[in-house]
């Protein structure tokens, strides 16, 4: 790894050899694009302990302990705040904001629903979320209007709406949709601990009902969706239904690195 391992905490350097990030270390864009590509191919997207009745905690040791020591995932609450945990301890300049998410609902959806951060590189403010289940941005965007950013087979632009303000939009069938809106109204730790309580508990909730996980992988993605898991690959979609606890802990092991006792 070419780090200096007297310059870091053991913490970045664990989390570092969590995300399978060998390269250099400084502010770079380079580097940022590198460390989020590295995180989405890693650590999985999951509410199995909202799923399982485990009590979720925010507070950056917990997250550390659940996501680099016991190699486990998070949804965005999680993920984002530890992500932003590590650019900062990188010396990345980073902010906190929340996004409100449009993708598949039919209804202006409620603003304080997702954790994102701007996180500036080489001078400029980038986009930055590792927290997403579905197909999201696996690069910075920087925060221009009207410059679409081609990631291998997807594409994204920003644009501004005078309510909404940023809009982060994803090509679809040739056609642009809305994946998420926000304002650059910084936020603080704590200000996500009601929203993701919410999440946790609430009976309207689509993190309560069934288990979700998702993650990139080299040849496409891996899902869970209900019973079935479903590998994404060039040649299509192979799914597997486990048909008992033990095949289920093995599929989570296989397709997301996750261990769970049954």
């Amino acid at each position: 790894m070419v780090v200096d391992h007297k310059q870091w905490k053991p913490e970045v350097l664990a989390y570092l050899e969590r995300i399978g990030y060998n390269g250099p270390i400084d502010n770079s864009l380079a580097t940022l694009t590198e460390l989020q590509n590295c995180h989405v191919h890693t650590v999985p997207y999951e509410n199995l302990d909202i799923i399982n009745r485990v009590p979720l905690s925010l507070e950056i040791p917990d997250l550390f302990n659940k996501i680099v020591t016991k190699h486990r995932g998070g949804y965005c609450f999680e993920l984002n705040a530890l992500f932003g945990w590590l650019l900062a301890e990188l010396g990345f300049n980073v902010t906190n904001y929340f996004a409100r998410f449009w993708r598949d609902e039919t209804q202006t959806p409620p603003k304080r629903r997702h954790h994102i951060l701007q996180v500036v590189a080489e001078g400029k403010p980038y986009l930055c979320d590792v927290g997403v289940g579905g197909i999201a941005p696996r690069n910075p965007i920087l925060l221009a209007e009207n410059v679409v950013h081609e990631q291998k087979d997807e594409a994204y632009q920003l644009e501004r709406d005078a309510f909404f303000g940023w809009v982060l939009l994803e090509r679809k069938k040739g056609e642009w949709s809305r994946l998420y809106t926000f304002t650059e109204e910084p936020q603080l730790p704590q200000d996500f601990i009601m929203t993701s309580y919410w999440c946790e508990h609430a009976q309207d909730s689509i993190f309560v009902s069934t288990p979700m996980a998702a993650i990139r992988t080299a040849e496409g993605r891996n899902t869970i969706a209900g019973e079935e898991f479903r590998i994404f690959t060039a040649e299509g979609v192979q799914v597997v239904t486990p048909s008992t606890q033990e095949e289920y802990a093995e599929a989570l092991r296989k397709y997301f690195g996750i261990v769970i006792s049954v």
